[in-house]
């Protein structure tokens, strides 16, 4: 189970620091550009893109960085739970724009940030508990 929640929560660092940096470095027509799902910025004032982009990146550091420094652990569920806020609005938006086709994706990345926030919190693996 260890091995599955720091595999997951890998993949959900590389993809929020990543996305985060592309946000606070790139223009907003530079990260339309980065793929045919990223039209959503159209949405946002570059301010708000910005702000986006550094929540992302404090999410990612949320979850790895209290670990890596053994202190405060308890901040990864919390960062997860964080992000699968995040990830609830992202959704909306979607709906929003009536984007069914990316509509799963988010809800596959707040699946994958619940199930790092249980096992971190609760599970066998808790780093609150153990």
């Amino acid at each position: 189970m260890n091995i599955a929640l720091w595999i997951v929560t890998g993949f959900l660092v590389f993809g929020f620091a990543a996305g985060g940096l592309a946000l606070l470095l790139l223009s907003s027509a530079q990260y339309r550009k980065l793929g045919k799902n990223q039209h959503w910025v159209d949405d946002f004032p570059e301010a708000v893109l910005k702000g986006i982009g550094v929540i992302k990146i404090c999410a990612a550091a949320g979850l790895i960085l209290p670990v890596i420094f053994d202190t405060a652990i308890w901040l990864v569920p919390l960062a997860a739970m964080g992000l699968m806020m995040f990830m609830t609005g992202a959704a909306a938006v979607r709906v929003v724009r009536r984007e069914w086709q990316y509509f799963a994706g988010d809800l596959l990345f707040i699946a994958l940030a619940g199930f790092v926030a249980w096992g971190r919190a609760f599970g066998p693996e808790s780093l609150i508990s153990g």
